[in-house]
């Protein structure tokens, strides 16, 4: 059918124009902070770009979701601001014919949301942890690129490198600054290694000298060491520790009834059928006024996108502390959603006809 057809083809190219804007913005926030968090040494330099990669593949259900809602709005829109809507509510078309083309439409898209909610997330969220959690274990002096300075977590040190060879534990011209208390030393060295004794490391400095200043009282000694050992605080191996919910597998979180994973079920749930909704919900919010400027309802619309979300993570937090139960957050939200979304649809439709059938009297 022509109309099918029609609003297809135009819903397909606004939604490809629109995921491509908001994938570049998402994308260029995630840069941003990736590369702040590499600056303070939170992450390595090297896996910027891959834990960027994983942080947008988790976010990229959510991106999707906004992408067809907007492209629904938008596409809706224009057609009532080109009187269009006008034309297909005179050949006895309403507003509710438009949900068979905008579901045929979407229904990939939906598919593709629940495969990376279902499997894509948490394998992205439990892989970007894993390499956090790498870097996180490698010692102060590992993680310091030759020629440039670089705190240690707790911020009592400072070390500089000269270079260092391929393996990692391993430096050459080591420049360290330790603040502890009244005191400060600096202390230099020719060659540094790290040795491993248990649970503790040690930083192993080889021909150097250490320079202590009391802070207090202004006195400052010096020694020459031909190897010296300092305590870098640092577990060799970490223990393993439980993963927390979003890491988990869906079919993991199905096994384990306990808050916090009925808690994760319940957003990853809330992110399938939050899609579905805001496709009923872009229908009946594109309507405008074509004597009106502006694109007011497209404003209205991204609102109503965002308090839907937040109510989804609200429903997440309840149930993770355990005020209201899994079927309770599932259903009662997006089954009340749905419901407000065949209303507005029901109305707006209403509305319509009754406005065509006052101009076709006065006519």
């Amino acid at each position: 059918m022509l109309f099918d057809t029609s609003v297809r083809r135009e819903l397909a190219r606004t939604f490809g124009a629109t995921m491509v804007v908001i994938v570049t913005i998402v994308m260029t926030m995630f840069l941003v902070r990736m590369l702040g968090q590499a600056a303070r040494g939170q992450v390595a330099p090297q896996d910027v770009m891959l834990l960027m990669g994983y942080v947008a593949l988790s976010e990229l259900p959510t991106v999707l979701a906004l992408s067809l809602f907007a492209a629904v709005v938008v596409t809706i829109g224009r057609m009532y601001r080109d009187s269009e809507m006008a034309i297909w509510f005179a050949a006895g078309i309403g507003l509710s014919r438009f949900v068979r083309p905008v579901l045929r439409t979407a229904w990939p898209v939906l598919v593709v949301i629940a495969l990376l909610v279902v499997f894509a997330r948490p394998w992205s969220q439990r892989t970007s942890a894993d390499l956090r959690e790498q870097f996180e274990q490698r010692s102060d002096l590992s993680r310091v690129a030759p020629g440039v300075f670089q705190s240690s977590r707790d911020g009592s040190r400072v070390f500089f490198i000269e270079s260092h060879s391929e393996r990692d534990a391993d430096a050459r011209n080591v420049f360290v600054l330790n603040s502890r208390g009244d005191r400060e030393s600096v202390t230099t060295a020719l060659a540094g290694r790290l040795e491993s004794e248990g649970e503790r490391r040690y930083l192993v400095l080889d021909h150097g000298q250490q320079n202590d200043t009391r802070l207090d009282s202004g006195v400052m000694t010096m020694a020459r060491f031909e190897r010296y050992r300092m305590l870098v605080s640092e577990r060799a191996a970490q223990r393993a520790q439980e993963r927390p919910p979003r890491e988990q597998w869906t079919h993991e979180l199905l096994r384990d009834p306990q808050p916090r994973q009925q808690g994760e079920l319940a957003w990853r749930i809330g992110l399938l059928f939050g899609a579905g909704n805001l496709l009923l919900l872009a229908v009946g919010l594109s309507a405008s006024d074509p004597r009106r400027p502006g694109n007011w309802n497209l404003v209205f619309a991204l609102l109503g996108f965002v308090v839907y979300y937040n109510l989804i993570s609200l429903m997440q937090a309840w149930v993770a502390g355990g005020r209201v139960g899994l079927g309770v957050a599932v259903f009662g939200l997006h089954g009340t959603v749905f419901a407000l979304a065949l209303a507005l649809i029901w109305w707006r439709e209403n509305a319509a006809v009754a406005t065509l059938r006052l101009w076709r009297r006065g006519g």
